[in-house]
């Protein structure tokens, strides 16, 4: 299937950090193994090709994934009207989109993210995934969706310890304990639902904003990382705190907070000059 997209960075949004499972394929593609299925995304200009072990559906499903319904250029024009400084870091995102990611895959990735890279954390994924989920063959190659709830819920932290998830074996249990009275929070504010998380054993500010931003579409939320310290610090004058700077982006950057640090990550991380 072709989807025609007016304007988007495929390999700028899928290795963006946010996503752990995203496989750069010799041939440019990308094959992601998501929430139900195995999807590999090629982009040809305007173009996305997509091949997936299941085409149900399939679409609405990649439209959603993708984000391609979010109208960014309007977000990105309010954003330089009110900060005309970001004008040039938005012009090098052009593209960059927030993939809607399945809100408990997220709580489980953040949580092993806690002092972490993204190569021991894809692995400790894959790992987990390839012991407690479903198994699909794609391309002739076999690959494993991410486990389901019902199927971690009695995990116990010896049980994750083998995945060298080290002192995050009991975060991982706390949440798994909670997870059922506090899942239901896309209606809730920010600032609650952001009070609900942080309730969780090892669940700090940033892992909390880093699950509603990408788990829930919460662009008002701020999760900073050394990149993002390193993007404001050395750009506004701003001391290399993390309160200070949290602070600084709730009040400067408002309702796209989190998209806009995420511009700031992506330029930082991704992009030379």
């Amino acid at each position: 299937m072709i989807i025609e997209v007016d304007n988007i960075d495929l390999k700028g949004t899928l290795l963006s950090g946010s996503c752990f499972r995203a496989i750069e394929e010799s041939d440019g593609s990308f094959t992601n193994i998501l929430s139900d299925r195995v999807v590999n995304f090629k982009q040809d200009g305007n173009n996305i090709i997509i091949k997936s072990s299941n085409m149900d559906n399939i679409k609405n499903f990649v439209i959603n994934y993708l984000d391609l319904e979010t109208d960014y250029e309007s977000i990105n024009k309010e954003i330089v009207k009110n900060n005309p400084d970001l004008k040039d870091m938005i012009n090098k995102c052009s593209g960059y989109k927030i993939l809607n990611q399945n809100s408990f895959e997220m709580f489980i990735s953040y949580i092993i993210s806690q002092n972490n890279n993204v190569k021991r954390i894809s692995n400790t994924i894959e790992k987990l995934s390839h012991d407690y989920g479903e198994r699909i063959v794609f391309e002739n190659k076999e690959y494993y969706l991410f486990p389901k709830y019902e199927v971690l819920k009695n995990l116990k932290e010896e049980d994750f310890r083998k995945y060298g998830v080290g002192f995050r074996d009991k975060y991982l249990v706390d949440f798994l304990n909670k997870y059922e009275t506090i899942k239901d929070i896309e209606n809730l504010s920010t600032e609650n639902a952001l009070a609900i998380l942080k309730s969780v054993k090892g669940i700090g500010l940033k892992v909390a904003s880093c699950i509603l931003l990408f788990g829930y579409k919460r662009m008002d939320v701020f999760p900073i990382d050394t990149w993002v310290k390193q993007y404001i610090s050395s750009n506004y004058n701003i001391k290399n705190d993390q309160n200070c700077i949290e602070k600084f982006a709730k009040e400067k950057f408002g309702k796209y907070s989190g998209l806009i640090i995420q511009y700031m990550f992506h330029v930082e991380r991704n992009i030379k000059d």
